[in-house]
């Protein structure tokens, strides 16, 4: 997820903006990142009118501040008092930003997951099979695991994918913890036993696996993957601006710097024509495509690119409702749901349109936990959580396709 800089209008009083503020010479000692963080310090805006949320994204243009959710922590510490003046609530955390940027014990390295999967491909042979759909830019295979009992040759089938956005370390999380409660329950929980009987899931852990390991090596906020740029210094692209669907249009930039660079062409990516290959074959067969990233908590479906309705609404609009209903019942967690352009904003070459435009009814992209606070950084405790309760919304979802709704 990339949040934009700070929307005029009524949502603008609703938006916490988290600054990251460089340098404030505190002695940090951290391994991780090579420092890169080391010493940063966050603060939270919010501006409560129209007038100070126009302000205020007149001073980020004046000063080059970065926000958070853009990866780029580029403010310097003497504008913090300019800034109070245009926000009656701004806070300035007291931990040093190093300090949360542990990693939580149950997020795993690349390799980690790898091998997880090799040990499920072994031991869940039944209903568990391993295989690559390519490799990355950087020469990593791309591993999707097939989940479901082999009853009969053809069946209908959910594609699930996670990381897209290598900051976003829950949806990895996400993916492994469906997997997990899946073979775990399928033997006692009926509606488990039905879902994995009468349909194949294809699940992708991490999608941008070049990005992901750099976010656990280099740069924790990385979003993009990792392929070169011939004229800039700036590498990757934005892997869900980069499918062939209204490419690099509105929500996209050209700028091989910029967090939402869609690519030079679309498919550029590797990752993203390999993940497009495998989808188009199977056009017939999968009928729901769900897409996990982070942060803001909300349920998404087509279309991304533009404001308008999609001919299937009232079944797509029905699942999404159920699901968050269901999502809420365990925790009391409300997500928003609704149309991705109106709910969200406005982004072209998406996966989740790419999806529905060729052919899949089903297709949704989870934001996950939380809507700022932690942000990319969820704590280890909020983790098991999050996944329970996106589990239940992922059943509902589930359910609802096996039902005569399309």
């Amino acid at each position: 997820m990339n949040l934009p800089v700070i929307p005029t209008g009524r949502r603008a009083a609703l938006l916490p903006l988290c600054l990251l503020f460089l340098k404030t010479w505190v002695p940090v000692h951290s391994y991780l990142y090579n420092n890169r963080y080391a010493g940063d310090k966050v603060i939270r805006l919010v501006p409560e009118s129209e007038r100070e949320a126009q302000a205020l994204n007149a001073i980020f243009h004046q000063l080059t501040v970065g926000s958070c959710t853009t990866g780029g922590p580029v403010a310097a510490q003497q504008h913090l008092p300019h800034l109070r003046g245009y926000s009656h609530r701004c806070t300035c955390s007291r931990e040093q930003f190093t300090n949360s940027a542990t990693l939580p014990a149950t997020s795993k390295h690349q390799i980690h997951i790898q091998s997880w999967m090799y040990r499920l491909n072994k031991t869940h042979s039944d209903l568990i099979h391993m295989f690559s759909v390519g490799k990355s830019y950087e020469g990593r295979p791309l591993f999707v695991l097939k989940l479901g009992k082999r009853s009969r040759p053809y069946k209908r089938a959910v594609w699930i994918d996670c990381g897209i956005h290598a900051r976003e370390w829950i949806g990895p999380a996400f993916c492994q913890w469906f997997v997990k409660e899946a073979l775990q329950t399928y033997q006692s929980d009926p509606a488990m036993r039905r879902m994995l009987n009468q349909l194949y899931f294809y699940i992708m852990p991490v999608f941008n696996v070049d990005g992901y390991h750099f976010s656990w090596t280099n740069d924790r906020f990385w979003r993009k993957t990792r392929s070169k740029n011939s004229q800039f210094r700036c590498h990757g692209v934005d892997a869900n601006r980069n499918w062939k669907v209204k490419w690099c249009d509105e929500g996209a930039s050209f700028h091989p710097c910029d967090d939402t660079y869609c690519g030079p062409f679309p498919e550029s990516e590797p990752e993203v024509k390999a993940v497009a290959h495998f989808l188009r074959k199977r056009r017939k067969q999968i009928k729901a495509y769900l897409s996990f990233h982070a942060y803001a908590q909300m349920l998404l479906y087509p279309y991304s690119y533009k404001y308008a309705t999609i001919p299937n609404f009232s079944c797509v609009e029905s699942a999404a409702y159920n699901a968050v209903n269901a999502l809420q019942s365990a925790y009391g967690i409300r997500y928003r749901y609704g149309p991705a352009s109106s709910t969200l904003y406005v982004s072209s070459g998406s996966s989740m349109d790419w999806a529905y435009k060729n052919g899949i009814p089903y297709a949704f992209a989870f934001e996950l936990r939380d809507t700022g606070h932690f942000g990319f950084l969820l704590p280890e405790t909020l983790i098991k959580p999050t996944c329970t309760e996106t589990m239940l919304a992922v059943k509902n979802i589930t359910m609802h396709l096996l039902k005569k709704c399309h």
